[in-house]
């Protein structure tokens, strides 16, 4: 049981240990020391008792603890596509769209769960998939399920949350397989401090102070269903509804040496839901298996936003209100065929999606006497509809023991028509695949590289006028964006080092075209739109580092770095710069102590990220949060049968900030006055208690 600070020795000697440990994993893979045999080259399957020590309540306690493995998302695409995330179900993909695989995970009981197998994308017959890939296997038995409240208190700012939890129920009933999920998503946020203003000579002319809060409230209630039979039929049935209350209020006082002083207020709010439902059934015919896919989603919300300022000399109040109501659907329709022509896999695939926004943006002004009048906002309603089909093929076999390969090619064609301001109607045909090879160099060595076409998809809020009142910025809306494409390299070496732990190194590059930036319209308007072409390239390293070897049972160390840069020529100056608003680097630390023979666990966690400059034809700015973001947890597992975990996060009191240089036009014109940000955030507590019934 830990006693206090260790002696300053025993610590370094320690930390000495878990940088030694993660350096012997990239450096070194020794077979000996493996304790857990793969069930075949380069696969990893876990059990139950691999993460007995965890005590995992739900199936994602359980995958977040596999060495070496990071959870990627799908991609939030219209349609559907090919997969593209790593996380598969029961040895398919998780379909529908409205829910995340963090969110199906957390409701799939730990005691459902038979195995998990970390695989190679590439060799499981589903097109998109390629490097490491978990498929989830589970098993709904007698009636049971999970339940947590996370509560949350702030610091400052806040107020403290009280109303988060998720509660869900598994079964069987016949050839059903059911899980019903309730739980409310709340997160409550806010900051507070100084902003300064400087003039282009670096004068000091405004101070303002502000305090915000925000606070998101959604209540979802889902259901899925899985129907075996009859024969060798699968089915799956998954509906949800969501709700959405958002409000967000800003309070400051500004003092300037050229104006009055004012107090300045901003109410943001949105109210709004989303449905769906989606099914898909999949037997046997001729020498394959046909999978029919179908899926039908629904979002519309209303918003508004407000900012009233108040003046100290007495004269009327001034502001603006901006309202948008807006409407979303979306119908798909896929067919998947695949069989098997001896060693091989191959699928073909066609897809329909039809997809539509409808959306109104309206601009007031307060007048001196209190009321509004309504001011022009040209591109701001207008009715967006596509229509796109897709067909592709897909073809893998393995061509030695060793080593295989899988390729997919097609097309897609699409028609993008926007009805109403600057209406125009347009048609794409654009072909995509992908190739991808794989190497099982040693028994412990795999590698992976792929090749891909990937054709992008646009905002439909882009091609609409937008405007944000409480940055006072706005775009004009463009009807003539045309969707990215992109060339993009993979390579992808993981190793395994046994009862030592894991490790991954991954390459990758993007060759963009048509990327979606902001862009010239006119002499003095900007808009979004598309830039020629850019590229991206970049290194991730992931590792996970059990010091039980070295003398320190029950520790496990996971890193993560990723560096990137970018490159795209700015439309203003003509030169390279990055990205606007581009990922730089990222890194995180988390130490996790399963104390021996006890049902305690402690940790902690440090993380940092980084981004380019978002780059305004008329500014440059960044914001970023806690530039050493610090976290620390106690658990445990077994009070009166439950997981009570306590934790800080923020512990290094890590701010808000914001910097902005604005130009008296666009930034090939002198500097009109630089912004400074930097507002307190303050520590965050959680308590999570977690049961199972």
């Amino acid at each position: 049981m830990y006693a206090g600070p260790l002696p300053a020795a025993r610590a370094r000697t320690r930390l000495l240990a878990a940088a030694g440990a993660i350096a012997l994993i990239v450096a070194t893979a020794t077979p000996a020391l493996s304790q857990d045999a793969p069930a075949a080259a380069g696969e990893r399957v876990l059990v139950a008792a691999d993460f007995a020590r965890f005590a995992p309540g739900t199936a994602y306690d359980m995958l977040v603890q596999v060495p070496g493995f990071a959870i990627r998302q799908a991609s939030v695409e219209r349609g559907l596509g090919e997969a593209t995330g790593n996380v598969l179900l029961n040895g398919q993909r998780i379909s529908n769209k409205s829910d995340d695989v963090v969110a199906q995970l957390r409701r799939i009981p730990a005691g459902n769960v038979v195995r998990i197998e970390i695989r190679d994308g590439s060799g499981l017959g589903i097109p998109g998939l390629s490097g490491q890939v978990a498929n989830v296997v589970t098993r709904a038995a007698s009636l049971s399920g999970q339940w947590s409240w996370r509560p949350e208190a702030r610091a400052r700012f806040t107020d403290p949350i009280l109303t988060r939890f998720d509660v869900s129920v598994s079964g069987e009933r016949g050839p059903v397989e059911y899980t019903v999920a309730l739980e409310n998503q709340v997160s409550h946020s806010g900051a507070g401090g100084d902003t300064l203003i400087y003039d282009r000579f670096g004068s000091l002319t405004e101070t303002r102070l502000d305090y915000w809060t925000g606070k998101v409230h959604q209540p979802r209630l889902s259901g899925r269903f899985v129907i075996d039979g009859p024969g060798d039929a699968v089915g799956n049935l998954n509906a949800a509804v969501r709700g959405l209350d958002y409000r967000f209020e800003e309070d400051g006082a500004r003092v300037a040496s050229n104006l009055p002083n004012r107090e300045r207020a901003v109410r943001d709010e949105q109210d709004g839901y989303d449905r769906e439902i989606g099914a898909d059934w999949a037997f046997g015919w001729g020498v394959g298996r046909l999978k029919l896919i179908g899926l039908e989603r629904y979002e519309t919300y209303d918003y508004q936003s407000k900012v009233m300022i108040d003046w100290a000399d007495g004269r009327p109040r001034t502001g603006d209100r901006l309202t948008q109501s807006s409407e979303e659907g979306e119908r798909i329709v896929r067919a998947e065929y695949g069989w098997k022509p001896g060693e091989a896999d191959a699928e073909v695939s066609v897809e329909a999606a039809f997809n539509s926004l409808d959306s109104t943006t309206r601009l007031f002004s307060l007048q001196p006497d209190g009321s509004e009048e309504e001011l022009a906002f040209a591109n701001g309603a207008a009715r967006v509809e596509e229509s796109r089909y897709q067909a592709m093929g897909t073809y893998g076999r393995p061509l030695s023991p060793t080593l295989s390969f899988q390729v997919s090619a097609g097309a897609e064609y699409s028609r993008l028509v926007q009805v109403g301001a600057s209406g125009l109607e347009r048609d794409f045909f654009r072909p995509k695949g992908q190739a991808n090879a794989v190497w099982q160099a040693s028994p412990n060595d795999r590698v992976t590289v792929r090749l891909q076409r990937r054709v992008g998809q646009l905002n439909f809020g882009d091609f609409l006028a937008s405007a944000d009142l409480n940055s006072e910025t706005s775009y004009s809306g463009n009807p003539n964006l045309v969707p990215p494409q992109s060339w993009e390299l993979e390579g992808e070496w993981v190793r395994n080092a046994g009862r030592w732990g894991s490790s991954t190194l991954r390459l990758y590059g993007a060759m963009i075209e048509d990327i979606v930036d902001i862009v010239p319209i006119g002499a003095t308007g900007e808009s979004i739109g598309n830039l020629d072409e850019a590229l991206r390239y970049g290194v991730e390293w992931r590792a996970t580092a059990n010091l039980d070897p070295m003398g320190w049972r029950g520790v496990r160390v996971n890193t993560r770095l990723i560096l990137q840069r970018s490159r795209v020529e700015d439309p203003l100056t003509l030169e390279d710069r990055e990205i606007s608003g581009s990922l730089k680097r990222q890194f995180s630390i988390d130490l996790r102590h399963d104390v021996p023979s006890t049902d305690l666990a402690w940790g902690f966690g440090l993380s940092h990220q980084k981004n380019a400059q978002t780059y305004r034809l008329t500014e440059l700015s960044r914001q970023w949060e806690i530039p050493i973001f610090g976290s620390l947890f106690v658990e445990h597992k077994d009070v009166m049968g439950l997981t009570v975990r306590v934790s800080a996060a923020n512990i290094f009191s890590g701010e808000s900030y914001f910097t902005r240089t604005a130009y008296a036009g666009r930034r090939l014109d002198p500097i009109s006055y630089v912004e400074i940000r930097d507002r307190t955030i303050g520590p965050i507590f959680n308590l999570e208690v977690r049961g199972r019934f």
